[in-house]
């Protein structure tokens, strides 16, 4: 498996920014000089769709968030962690957790096959 591999949201977020902007539209049509701001969310939007990710590293994961970005070591990850309503995080040595986004159950295969096993597939038998 080629490194670095991005993890990123499925293309399909981007259907959202359209939908966005006509609400936007709309109102920036009922008061321009008060609403005319709106007109900026689907562009934030799209770009925050496009922010997010994921990246295996041969030196560990490397997280880009909403407002920053991480590095975490193969050595300080000890597992991941799936919350019912929440994101996947990467619990690490000192018993913090990290969200990773763009990470779903469904990626764990090639997450383990990027990380050479440092992750385990819970799919193989």
């Amino acid at each position: 498996m080629a490194l670095p591999m991005s993890f990123r949201i499925n293309k399909l977020a981007y259907f959202s920014v359209p939908l966005t902007l006509l609400v936007a539209v709309i109102l920036a049509g009922a008061s321009i000089t008060w609403l005319s701001w709106t007109l900026i969310i689907p562009v934030l939007l799209a770009l925050w769709i496009h922010r997010l990710r994921t990246d295996v590293t041969e030196a560990g994961l490397h997280v880009v968030g909403t407002f920053g970005t991480k590095d975490l070591e193969w050595n300080r990850i000890r597992g991941l962690q799936f919350p019912k309503w929440s994101a996947v995080r990467a619990v690490l040595d000192d018993g913090s957790r990290v969200r990773l986004p763009a990470i779903a159950f469904r990626d764990l295969p090639l997450l383990s096959a990027a990380s050479e096993g440092r992750i385990p597939d819970p799919y193989e038998r």
